[in-house]
């Protein structure tokens, strides 16, 4: 047993886990957030999901914050969902269908049905991944063009779902955006911006007959201006990984999310499920609470030329 793991399980067997759970998840709404994860892996971590909590859709939160009856809820909810829409993510669906549970995919408009690649998979000498998310969308594009990856270039193999997968996993999978191209928002100019997080809501809806009314901020990042971008394009709610739970009070635009590491054990599951890890993690500095963009000075309602002109009041 490695280090890490005898310090999941310590934590796990603390009873902390379970405190959490029956104090401040019990009337609370917890999302946590998967990736690629292997169909093996899924089948272990959302059993004891399950067992853990009552596993609730997307569209079952977003109801009940309609309505305003937290009754609709039981208690422990969680929502669980996946970003990026990895093409891994088909062989999930026996997984879904033998423990009977629903999901949210978010998708990269621009890749899924597409044998595009996503720019973050990318392997090059010259690149720094980590880096690249802290430069501006342009310096970016161009760091990468320089490395031979253009984001509209096709593959010889596919990485995300095709057409056929969205539509066999609809029956179990709410899917909805993860913006175009998976850029840092923050980093993008108005006009980018708006195009990934208005028009990965038009590809969905009108290319793959999707009904889109969540997104996804890549990376977790987002300034006041996504915020705002997002209300307008026509979205009923915004996913972060700011830390936290959520009640039917808590900002559509700015719902809190827990991460977990696609190949974390039972153990590991556990700690993070109730948010503990992350929030050691915090207390430590080593992870943050939210986005660190969200104070920044980007433009607002009232400066912004896409906002005022450009953008189509939301529906």
């Amino acid at each position: 047993m490695t280090l890490r793991n005898a310090l999941f399980k310590c934590l796990r067997y603390s009873g902390l886990p379970w405190l959490l759970r029956h104090t401040v998840q019990h009337r609370r709404v917890t999302l946590v957030m998967f990736h690629d994860i292997a169909p093996e892996a899924a089948e272990r971590a959302f059993s004891f999901l399950k067992r853990a909590y009552n596993v609730i859709s997307l569209d079952d939160y977003l109801a009940a914050r309609q309505t305003g009856d937290h009754r609709l809820l039981p208690p422990r909810a969680l929502v669980i969902t996946l970003d990026d829409g990895h093409i891994r993510n088909r062989e999930l669906l026996p997984v879904l269908e033998k423990l009977d549970l629903p999901i949210t995919i978010f998708l990269c408009a621009g890749i899924v049905g597409t044998q595009r690649h996503f720019w973050f998979k990318y392997r090059h000498p010259a690149i720094d991944i980590a880096q690249l998310k802290r430069v501006p969308n342009a310096e970016r594009l161009q760091t990468l063009a320089r490395a031979g990856f253009a984001p509209l270039r096709e593959g010889e193999r596919p990485q995300a779902l095709s057409h056929q997968h969205i539509a066999e996993m609809r029956s179990r999978v709410n899917f909805q955006s993860h913006t175009l191209f998976h850029p840092c928002l923050p980093h993008c100019t108005d006009e980018e911006a708006w195009e990934e997080i208005a028009g990965s809501r038009q590809v969905l809806e009108q290319g793959f007959g999707l009904c889109i009314n969540a997104i996804a901020f890549p990376n977790g990042d987002y300034s006041a201006r996504d915020l705002k971008y997002a209300q307008r394009a026509g979205y009923t709610c915004a996913i972060t990984v700011d830390f936290g739970y959520n009640t039917l009070s808590t900002d559509p635009y700015r719902l809190r999310r827990l991460s977990i590491d696609d190949t974390d054990n039972e153990d590991a599951v556990c700690v993070k499920a109730c948010g503990l890890w992350t929030f050691l993690l915090a207390l430590l500095g080593r992870r943050r609470w939210r986005s660190p963009y969200y104070n920044a000075l980007f433009s607002s309602a009232e400066t912004s030329p896409v906002l005022n002109s450009n953008i189509p009041a939301a529906s």
